[in-house]
């Protein structure tokens, strides 16, 4: 909620700002345009608008996250601040009738408490307080709806203009497979560390116990003391089975293949230490590739979990949005997990190498929220 707080603050500030910037663009377009009639002063003007335009690009890539090229030219420039003014400056007549329904609502709230009805004199009506509250909800609805259609304008305006060109498009291509293999690349080790790690610290210490175990056993003269050392090793080599299959799902669950996400998800939950709650709705199965990387990063999530937030239950949702796939990992722990730990970087690389989008939010106190969104074409 914090987050989605400050970026619509973001965006009214943006808003605001561009709306205070139209005055300027609406009599430099109202000027220029007489000045355009003049050969000599073409470029000038070509020039000023292209930096009006440029003051505008930066407002919406700073405020309002929409992001364009700069390989525009200066004419474009003087034909994009034309409608851009005019949308400026219904923003900044949207701003003033907020001012001056605040300052009435301020007024009329006012002459309420002291027993007047709206506009003052009468003593109010008992229906007063609720047909103002009614009217005063609807301004505030008109109002927001006001403010977010003058920012969809601008920000369709300025695609419309600045869009990125075609060698733009596939320079940004270009550098997005550029940073994914770099990113599969540092998964795949990152794998191959983590498998190496498990292989060391859990397997092949058990193999070790046992082979000792039954070294113990040959040389042992008792047989009682000889059957309970076998009887060890054979614990011990059961114990070296289950730490072997955990390994093996880890790198790789056969109930992918065999069965789909929703199962080995189900699994996930059965072997896991804290209660996880599952809701899968995926009405036809995402390709393979996809469902692995939804796999991994529900259970690194859950292992995350169990490791470091001390928490009670965990969440795991995976769902079709669109042409995309959706899972979401929520714990009710002590939070604090950054996108820039461990495994979580692990997980974002991986995610990335799928041109898929990965975000923690896990504010001091919890909850922890894991969402990844993965295309699914």
């Amino acid at each position: 909620m914090r987050r989605y707080l400050r970026k619509a603050l973001r965006g009214t500030l943006g808003l605001a700002i561009g709306a205070m910037t139209a005055f300027a663009e609406f009599f430099y377009v109202l000027f220029g345009g007489i000045a355009l009639t003049i050969p000599a002063l073409r470029r000038p003007v070509f020039t000023g608008a292209r930096v009006l335009s440029e003051v505008e690009r930066r407002r919406l890539e700073k405020y309002l996250g929409d992001e364009n090229a700069t390989d525009y030219t200066g004419r474009r420039a003087m034909a994009y601040l034309v409608p851009r003014c005019v949308i400026g400056l219904l923003s900044a007549g949207v701003f003033v009738l907020i001012l001056l329904g605040t300052g009435s609502g301020v007024i009329i709230a006012y002459q309420l408490l002291n027993g007047q009805s709206p506009g003052g004199g009468a003593p109010a009506d008992w229906y007063d307080p609720v047909t103002t509250a009614l009217f005063g909800a609807l301004l505030v609805f008109l109002s927001l709806q006001g403010l977010l259609g003058a920012a969809t304008l601008d920000r369709k305006l300025a695609r419309h203009f600045f869009g990125p060109s075609k060698k733009e498009r596939l320079r940004r291509r270009v550098s997005e497979l550029a940073t994914s293999r770099a990113e599969v690349v540092e998964a795949v080790n990152g794998e191959r560390r983590r498998i190496e790690r498990d292989l060391h610290d859990g397997v092949q210490q058990r193999l070790v116990a046992l082979g000792m175990l039954l070294g113990r056993a040959r040389r042992a003269a008792d047989p009682e003391h000889a059957s309970d050392l076998l009887r060890q090793a054979h614990e011990e080599s059961q114990r070296a089975l289950v730490d072997l299959r955990e390994v093996s799902w880890r790198v790789y669950p056969i109930a992918l293949d065999t069965d789909g996400l929703h199962p080995a998800l189900e699994a996930l939950a059965e072997r896991s230490g804290v209660p996880v709650h599952l809701r899968v709705d995926l009405p036809e199965r995402p390709p393979a590739a996809i469902e692995t990387v939804v796999y991994f990063v529900a259970s690194e999530a859950v292992t995350n979990t169990i490791k470091h937030a001390a928490a009670t239950r965990i969440d795991i949702e995976a769902e079709r949005d669109g042409d995309r796939v959706r899972v979401r990992i929520t714990d009710d722990g002590t939070g604090g997990a950054r996108e820039s730990g461990g495994g979580l970087s692990g997980l974002a690389m991986r995610v990335a190498a799928a041109d898929g989008e990965f975000t923690v939010d896990s504010p001091l106190g919890g909850p922890t929220v894991v969402t990844a969104v993965l295309p699914c074409e």
